[in-house]
């Protein structure tokens, strides 16, 4: 495999990871704007981790996705309060918040970036990529996740059938936060250089945007989501100065032609890999 494929096939990982973490809080009706910030935070905790204090990788992902996914759970209890496009601006607002303060913070190198970290292979990337999924999964088979569907379908009902609708939210928030933090920390030893503007609002729309087209109703989709927003743009390069163009037509055609994203439960079934919870 050339270095190049490699590459892309590394932001497939890192991006269907921060998909993921939209994927997660989007169960209980939550749309969050901000987890671009939870992986700026995973991404800078795991870079000083591994550069200043000498931990190994692996750890040092387990605990940037612990610190992001601590991070989460505070926020989660405030955003309670919201709902709908305030929620959505509030979680904004949080990203916007966090990329000004790595601005400013000088032990992680402030607005010159952080760099010195090692590099991780494809491999390491996608074990970590391929294990969540279908840690997801497994999930969505699972009683806790009908909860949350319940919670996302109807708050009150849910919670008249006993169902613990805060500490459901708020989970859901902390693990979306900690999975976006691990692909944030990922991000930083793949691309051996960070900077603030890595985690702006735009890479926080890439995350949504990758979750929608992909499939919103099952966690494989993100995996569509995040190839097609890496591999479609490179493959309209032969069209120059119209590629941005004719990504963002496709972008809306496909929206058309499929609302529910290009994988959902049905066809998941249709091509083989059995009942989708």
């Amino acid at each position: 495999m050339s270095t190049y494929f490699a590459g892309l096939l590394a932001d497939i990982g890192i991006l269907t990871l921060g998909a993921l973490s939209v994927y997660i809080i989007l169960s209980t009706g939550q749309l969050s704007l901000g987890n671009a910030g939870f992986m700026g935070i995973g991404a800078y905790s795991a870079s000083w981790l591994t550069v200043e204090a000498g931990v190994p990788m692996t750890l040092a992902v387990v605990i940037a996705a612990a610190v992001s996914g601590v991070v989460g759970v505070i926020v989660g209890f405030p955003a309670l309060r919201l709902k709908g496009i305030y929620l959505a601006m509030a979680t904004l607002g949080f990203g916007e918040m966090v990329r000004s303060f790595f601005l400013n913070f000088g032990p992680t190198g402030g607005a010159a970036g952080y760099h010195g970290m090692q590099i991780i292979s494809v491999g390491y990337i996608w074990a970590w990529t391929g294990g969540l999924v279908v840690l997801v999964m497994v999930l969505e088979r699972s009683r806790l996740w009908l909860g949350l569907r319940a919670v996302h379908d109807d708050e009150t009902a849910a919670e008249l059938i006993g169902l613990d609708a805060v500490a459901l939210k708020v989970g859901a928030f902390g693990f979306g936060a900690a999975m976006a933090g691990i692909s944030g920390a990922l991000f930083a030893h793949h691309h051996l250089y960070i900077e603030p503007s890595n985690f702006g609002f735009q890479h926080s729309i890439e995350l949504v945007l990758a979750v929608i087209l992909g499939g919103s109703t099952i966690a494989p989709g993100s995996i569509f989501g995040a190839g097609l927003l890496i591999l479609l743009p490179e493959y309209l390069r032969f069209l120059a100065d119209w590629r941005l163009a004719a990504f963002g037509t496709l972008l809306i055609v496909i929206l058309i032609v499929r609302r529910q994203g290009i994988l959902d439960r049905q066809l998941y079934r249709l091509i083989g890999f059995g009942r989708a919870s």
